[in-house]
């Protein structure tokens, strides 16, 4: 039986309701009683008469629930306090996705970018730089040296060959390149950067443009490019053919893993990067001409002695047990050596690729080369760097230019 509530009403806002008292049930005991009516808030008994008037005022009488939930004024009120809440919640939805909204602005998750861009080989990138205007790049470069005087006479008469005139346009690309940044528009230059740190460090996929794990290839800071300065963009050119020749990326990874040791460690690309360097010089200065018209290249003849530069760096480093603080003299000596004698220099290269393709490269090391071709000042040269002072770290572009020769970790 459906509860009956006693409940003070004015006649004229109740109109359809029945004018007798019913009975109520008591909803906390569940037995019935007789409705009670209450008028006011008084019950009948207390001078109020319960189908009458009090002061002219409008009898009140009781009504059934069912009745209430009917009534318009207590539906607008509930209706009333639902509209609030949903104002409420509608507000605090609106605020989270607000929230989300800003969240993926700022990182946003796209299913391309999960997908690795492919490895660049070093012919598809070098035919990006051929198929390039770099009018403007060849404006500003200085492939030879300005000699004057005595000084031109005396290369003229005594230096090295000339290149040959049609190896100056390659010539000239190479230190046009050079002088190419490292541009985030380019898609070439962006798949260069990724296929180092990947074929280095044997991830399969991309790594963020910034960031700490740079570091772990051997730049300096979280941007590559701040270390390109003094070499541009030929100095990831480089690196990139060290780890794409499948001939040469053995020794890659053998000097890359010497630069992890806790004790001998030094940064891989920086150190690249000076290797790069030293080539250029040897270049400009025209000590490779020579072999550059021999061969009657120039880009792959700097390739070979940049790798044989880096692997007499490496036996250096490894057989004397070199840390970072010898750096200096180190690559002084390296540059002396290579620039004096680049035909030895690349002559150990190709003997060392000579034993790998005879199977040997997996039980010969890079450095028991450097023992069967000792080079000037090997010896000793461990006891005169533990005397030496540290050095101060500068850039390439940072060097004044009658110091530009020096040997020095950028």
């Amino acid at each position: 039986m459906e509860g009956i509530i006693a409940v003070a009403v004015h006649t004229e806002g109740l109109k359809s309701f029945p004018q007798e008292c019913k009975q109520t049930e008591d909803l906390t005991n569940g037995h019935h009683s007789k409705g009670t009516t209450i008028l006011n808030g008084l019950t009948p008994g207390n001078g109020i008469k319960e189908n009458g008037n009090l002061n002219g005022s409008p009898y009140l009488k009781t009504v059934p629930i069912s009745a209430l939930k009917q009534n318009g004024l207590l539906q607008s009120l509930a209706a009333g306090s639902h509209h609030t809440k949903t104002e409420e919640v509608s507000s605090e939805v609106e605020r989270a996705q607000e929230e989300w909204d800003a969240l993926e602005s700022i990182q946003p998750v796209l299913a391309e970018d999960l997908t690795p861009s492919p490895l660049i080989s070093f012919n598809e990138a070098l035919q990006h730089f051929q198929t390039t205007d770099l009018g403007d790049l060849l404006k500003n470069i200085q492939p030879t040296i300005r000699r004057t005087g005595l000084a031109a006479i005396s290369h003229f008469l005594f230096g090295p060959p000339r290149l040959h005139k049609d190896l100056v346009e390659e010539r000239d690309l190479v230190f046009a390149i050079a002088q190419c940044s490292l541009d985030n528009g380019q898609s070439v230059h962006m798949r260069v950067l990724q296929t180092i740190y990947r074929k280095l460090t044997g991830t399969r996929a991309d790594c963020p443009r910034y960031g700490p794990h740079w570091e772990n290839v051997g730049f300096q800071g979280t941007d590559p490019s701040t270390d390109l300065r003094g070499t541009g963009f030929l100095g990831l050119m480089h690196a990139l053919y060290f780890v794409m020749d499948p001939e040469i990326l053995p020794l890659a990874r053998d000097i890359y893993k010497l630069s992890q040791h806790p004790v001998q460690n030094f940064p891989f690309s920086v150190m690249s990067i000076n290797m790069t360097r030293i080539a250029l010089h040897a270049l400009r200065e025209e000590v490779l001409s020579k072999e550059c018209n021999r061969r009657q290249q120039v880009v792959a003849v700097l390739n070979d002695f940049y790798v044989a530069t880096f692997l007499h760096l490496y036996q250096l480093w490894k057989s004397q047990q070199n840390t970072i603080s010898d750096s200096g003299h180190v690559l002084k000596e390296v540059e002396l050596i290579a620039k004096k004698n680049p035909k030895q220099i690349l002559k150990r290269l190709e003997g060392y690729l000579k034993e790998r393709r005879a199977g040997m490269g997996h039980r010969t090391s890079p450095d028991t080369l450097s023992h069967s071709n000792p080079s000037p000042g090997d010896s000793g040269s461990r006891t005169g760097s533990q005397g030496g002072k540290d050095l101060n770290f500068t850039g390439v572009c940072e060097l004044p230019p009658e110091m530009e020769g020096e040997a020095r970790l950028i």
